[in-house]
């Protein structure tokens, strides 16, 4: 919903940039990466502090606009290179995986973290494997972008509550509410996404790959 326009937003900024030519998109990458990291300090240390929500949400915002522009450097400086691609869809699920850590230990719920990692990542398995299949990426109503911005709304309003001198226990509650908000949202996604996602490779993937799997020693005759 959310990504046709703010995503364009975001990959103008590439134009007043700094960035040189000759800086490899991995390290945008790679910068972005960092940002994602600083942002789940600030989620773990947000119902503690009064910085915890600016940094979490400004990690959470700096990790999205360096996704967004990566690809425009790529392509503009003739850098585009299939590991780059790799990396870049293989950091993404571990931002949001360090983003959910740090909302878990902002409210000290465990269980409620591991399900919102797991289901993390449950989707994201999901949504490659089904790229391989049908040789593309679809975009769904709620995806990364929606999630990012409703972190970074999230996270900016417990700054505000911190601003306003919140009792720290009202917080630490209202941490714990969002992330099992998340829980929910990811446990009724991802059987929908399922069930999608299996009609959608039976109708436009390649033929089922009907082969033996090969697990023993190959013969003499077959090197």
């Amino acid at each position: 919903m959310l990504d046709p326009w703010l995503g364009s937003l975001l990959k103008s900024l590439y134009n007043v940039l700094p960035i040189p030519k000759w800086f490899p998109p991995e390290g945008i990458v790679g910068v972005g990466h960092l940002l994602a990291i600083a942002g789940a300090v600030g989620f773990a240390y947000s119902t503690t502090t009064w910085w915890g929500g600016w940094v979490a949400g400004l990690g959470v915002f700096g990790n999205h606009t360096a996704d967004c522009i990566d690809g425009t450097h790529a392509r503009r400086t003739n850098q585009c290179r299939n590991g780059g691609e790799l990396l870049d869809h293989s950091t993404d699920p571990l931002s949001f995986a360090y983003w959910l850590c740090g909302l878990a230990v902002s409210c000290d719920q465990l269980g409620l973290g591991l399900a919102a990692v797991i289901c993390l990542f449950a989707s994201a398995v999901l949504t490659n494997i089904k790229a391989k299949m049908i040789g593309e990426f679809t975009l769904n109503r709620f995806g990364p972008t929606e999630f990012k911005s409703l972190l970074v709304v999230y996270s900016w309003s417990m700054a505000g509550l911190s601003a306003m001198r919140q009792d720290g226990y009202d917080r630490v509650f209202a941490a714990g509410a969002f992330l099992a908000l998340l829980v929910l949202i990811g446990l009724v996604h991802l059987p929908v996404n399922l069930v999608r996602s299996v009609i959608e490779v039976n109708a436009r993937g390649s033929d089922p790959d009907t082969s033996e799997w090969i697990t023993g020693r190959p013969s003499d005759d077959m090197t």
